[in-house]
């Protein structure tokens, strides 16, 4: 049975955790901005594929690995509130094992989301043209591909014991999704 209290409560844990954390933002950040504008624009010189600047060529699949990379690797705090002792806490509470699961997929999916969304906003920058309605299609869409990301990350981070095993698996896993 869902405690929606109990998924609120981690929801905004997992939110403070993640704005507290300054460097956390802003170097997610820095990879799409890389990407698009000196990748982007650099070989933009030399690819024009089907008559578009290379970058406005880009822009959805940083987009896609900016939802990527966050959600999945948003699970790393399963295994990070283990080693510290923080997950045995919250599992002896009063909240069933399918909301703190369920709460944990929703914060990873909302940081997801809203990183996204922060790529999205460079879009006329890259002379990408957003309607309204498709703004919010890829808000949906990266909802569901972030949310549906998380919770796979949050069952690898069930099973590891350390972060080191943890990131390896997520390499491991993360790199030909983020080529196919």
């Amino acid at each position: 049975m869902l405690h929606w209290q109990g998924i609120y409560v981690i929801w905004l844990r997992e939110l403070i955790r993640f704005f507290r954390e300054k460097l956390r933002i802003v170097t997610s950040l820095i990879q799409p901005v890389v990407w698009l504008f000196i990748v982007g624009r650099g070989m933009g010189s030399n690819f024009s594929p089907m008559g578009l600047d290379y970058a406005e060529f880009m822009f959805p699949g940083v987009v896609g690995m900016t939802v990527l990379f966050t959600s999945i690797f948003s699970a790393v705090s399963i295994v990070w509130d283990r080693e510290f002792g923080f997950l045995k806490e919250i599992m002896v509470g009063p909240v069933s094992r399918t909301s703190i699961v369920v709460g944990k997929a929703l914060s990873g999916s909302t940081t997801s989301v809203l990183q996204g969304t922060l790529v999205l906003m460079l879009a006329p920058f890259v002379n990408v043209d957003l309607t309204v309605s498709s703004f919010v299609s890829a808000l949906l869409v990266m909802f569901l591909i972030s949310f549906s990301l998380s919770s796979f990350g949050i069952l690898i981070a069930s099973r590891m014991e350390t972060m080191q095993g943890f990131q390896l698996i997520m390499n491991f896993l993360v790199m030909p999704m983020f080529f196919f």
